[in-house]
Parts: structure tokens; sequence; C-alpha cells
């Protein structure tokens, strides 16, 4: 898992955001979201801090998921994040 996490992180900053972020924190995020959920498409939103808002678009499957993609807002700045 450890190279999923890092994985993550590498593809937030190649997407040119700056600040520190947690690969396993995004994990532990999305799996709590969507724990339960019947398959279909998804945008969950995660507040991190006062001003950093992130935006998970994720399609659930039986046994998997796929993140599409991560919208960081930090303060009105939106980064978004390919996957």
């Amino acid at each position: 898992m450890e190279e999923y996490y890092r994985a993550l992180e590498e593809c937030i900053k190649a997407a040119g955001y700056d600040k520190e972020v947690s690969g396993q924190e995004i994990y532990d995020d999305i799996s709590d979201e969507i724990e339960e959920k019947e398959n279909g498409i998804y945008v969950f939103m995660v507040k991190k801090s006062e001003n950093v808002v992130f935006e998970y678009h994720i399609e659930i499957f039986d046994e998997e998921f796929n993140l599409a993609s991560i919208h960081i807002n930090d303060s009105g700045n939106v980064t978004i994040v390919d996957m």
C-alpha cells in the first residue's frame, strides 16, 4: 500500500499542488466515504482545514473503485489532479 500512497502524493505534486499531502490520509478518506455505497459515480468532499477542501471523483464497482480525479480547493485556488 505504501507504493499506492506515494503514487497519490506524486500525482498531486505533479499537478502543481505544492503543500504537503498524505496519500494514506487520502486513501482513508475515500475508504470511509465509499463504505456500503452502491455501484456508481460519486463526488465526495472532505474539508481538510478552514481553507482547504478535497473533492474526490470516484467510480465504485462491486469489489473496487476508480479514483478519476481530485480537485483541491485551497483558498480559492483549485488544483485538478487527473488520475
